[in-house]
């Protein structure tokens, strides 16, 4: 069956280099040297930012086994981690409103790079300090970032269109930094220990730091209110526009289902006891060597770039608010695939290829809606005002032992509800310029 997994990644490989050059010919590209400058400086930086994260990824379970951690400290550290980001997010989404965007991202490097430091010690409450550093760290990378780039984007002046590129050229560089990473981290893993790739992360991590300092600009959402005015004024935007309620919810719901399917790719891509539920069965997947991950992990990535493209050549023939009514509409049904065809490895790895395709168009669309709806002065505020939501989603699933069944059915729910909301942000649109087609020319 593993011949299954590694013929897929070939496949897709060859497909994605094949999407990628027809969109380069299809796709009219920006030759605004300005915009093409900028867009540089940007995804340098993001790019690092990300590598800096993926790094850390593939060993963190590995390494807290070695310090030899039980099973149930190991889960609280995880949630700790989910926990950290849900609650400090808004804060830190205000902090860089009021206080800088720029700054903000540096505080990301100096974070991050500390929770890096903490996982040479083996002690529990050390530990757990690293994962609360991770999960402010994490609120910061989801909405500083963006956040920055859209005001930058605004304020030079370049068209509302090229806004999707650099978002699309993001993603397409993320899943390309996410296998390079994986690849970087296991050969130090193997040479100099389960630590080692936490120390090329915070490496990494300041490098990342001293190239904002020195070529990005500052800016700022509204300076002259507090972070409490900030946070009440972000609250209020909600209220009282439907559109930033819609763009919440689907930010919510798809992510959520998102950070699940992380969890749980692997034991439902692998033969285990049936009557397996939770932790269990995360356990046995975690230590059967019957699938190849690294391959599957790779198609995932090729898949989310093939996704990026795709993007570009539905922006050019329809509204973003259009499309995406379909994308989480498939996107529901392809997690389906494990309840529906459990057992058959080959239905359920291709359900979660276009699983992660969903993934590669959600990115850039949701940023490019963001950046027409979300108001500028609060954007970084009301961005993490909706990872609370997120995070207890993934929290709940986490804590409890459910079957796996029961986990993708949410997932199915949780994105179907994500497709309504779409349908309710197209259908407001649509009302506000009845004349305007969603079908461009």
């Amino acid at each position: 069956m593993a011949n299954i997994f590694i013929a897929g990644f070939g496949v897709l490989s060859v497909l994605c280099a094949a999407l990628f050059m027809y969109t380069r010919t299809a796709v009219p590209t920006i030759s605004d040297a300005a915009f093409k400058q900028f867009q540089r400086v940007y995804l340098v930086v993001y790019m690092l930012a990300m590598a800096g994260d993926w790094l850390q990824g593939p060993h963190v379970y590995a390494l807290y086994e070695s310090y030899g951690m039980t099973t149930h400290q190991i889960e609280v550290l995880f949630v700790a981690g989910f926990g950290s980001s849900m609650i400090f997010g808004t804060i830190v989404g205000s902090i860089a409103d009021n206080f800088g965007r720029r700054n903000n991202c540096i505080i990301y490097g100096i974070l991050y790079g500390g929770a890096c430091i903490t996982k040479h010690f083996n002690s529990f409450w050390v530990l757990m300090l690293g994962r609360l550093l991770g999960g402010i760290a994490t609120s910061i990378l989801y909405s500083a970032f963006e956040s920055w780039m859209i005001y930058e984007h605004t304020k030079r002046g370049f068209e509302q269109e090229s806004l999707g590129t650099v978002f699309s050229h993001a993603v397409l560089g993320n899943s390309l930094v996410a296998i390079v990473a994986g690849l970087v981290a296991q050969f130090f893993a193997d040479r100099f220990g389960f630590v080692a790739p936490f120390d090329v992360a915070l490496t990494v991590l300041m490098i990342m730091t001293v190239i904002v300092v020195f070529t990005w600009t500052e800016n700022y959402g509204d300076r002259t209110t507090n972070i409490g005015h900030s946070f009440s004024e972000a609250w209020k935007s909600i209220r009282t526009d439907p559109k930033i309620l819609c763009l919440g919810l689907i930010q919510s719901l798809f992510e959520g289902s998102m950070y699940i399917f992380v969890l749980e790719w692997t034991p439902a891509l692998t033969p285990s006891e049936p009557s397996a539920t939770g932790t269990a069965r995360r356990l046995l997947a975690a230590s059967s060597e019957t699938i190849p991950h690294g391959h599957i992990f790779a198609g995932f990535m090729v898949s989310i770039m093939i996704g990026s493209s795709l993007f570009k050549l539905l922006s050019k023939y329809s509204s973003v608010e259009s499309f995406m009514r379909f994308v989480l509409v498939i996107a529901s049904a392809s997690l389906a695939t494990p309840i529906i065809f459990k057992g058959n490895q080959l239905v359920v790895f291709i359900g979660f290829l276009v699983f992660e395709c969903c993934v590669g168009i959600f990115w850039p669309s949701l940023g490019q809606m963001r950046g027409k709806y979300v108001p500028e002065e609060t954007r970084a505020t009301i961005m993490n005002f909706f990872r609370i939501p997120l995070n207890m989603i993934v929290v709940a699933i986490l804590l409890q032992n459910l079957q796996m069944k029961v986990i993708f059915q949410c997932c199915v729910g949780f994105l179907f509800l994500a497709a309504l909301s779409q349908q309710w942000l197209f259908s407001m649109v649509k009302s506000v310029n009845p004349g305007s087609s969603v079908i461009k020319a």
